[in-house]
């Protein structure tokens, strides 16, 4: 099954990106095996060297690791998985306030928009 990749930005960063939010919203938990570097390919649509490249990269970003024979799993180390869901939190509302800002909206513009679409949920 194939994915759908944007144009702007490196394949296996969005690859790691979707996994992060899977581990963020608790879709892959904490010592969970993740699928083969040739199945994770299969089922992106990419080629092997790319799923390689995401797998090194989460490991660099100490989010998995891979260990000899059994495969790659998320980290056990909780503190690194609060910390990653933390990262991502802010640079979401980072980019939101930039975007906004961008078009004009003043920061108590943007407040209050978020204030009544929050009252929404």
């Amino acid at each position: 099954m194939s994915q759908s990749f944007n144009t702007t930005q490196p394949i296996y960063l969005q690859i790691i990106q979707r996994l992060c939010r899977q581990v963020i919203r608790g879709e892959l938990g904490s010592g969970d095996k993740l699928p083969s570097v040739r199945d994770l390919a299969v089922q992106m649509g990419v080629n092997p060297n790319t799923a390689q490249r995401v797998y090194a990269e989460m490991e660099r970003l100490q989010v998995a690791e891979t260990r000899r024979g059994l495969g790659t799993f998320i980290t056990e180390n909780e503190s690194r998985l609060k910390q990653l869901r933390e990262e991502l939190k802010k640079e979401l509302i980072s980019n939101f306030i930039a975007d906004m800002q961008e078009m004009g909206y003043m920061d108590s513009e943007i407040v209050e928009g978020v204030r009544e679409n929050l009252n929404k949920v």
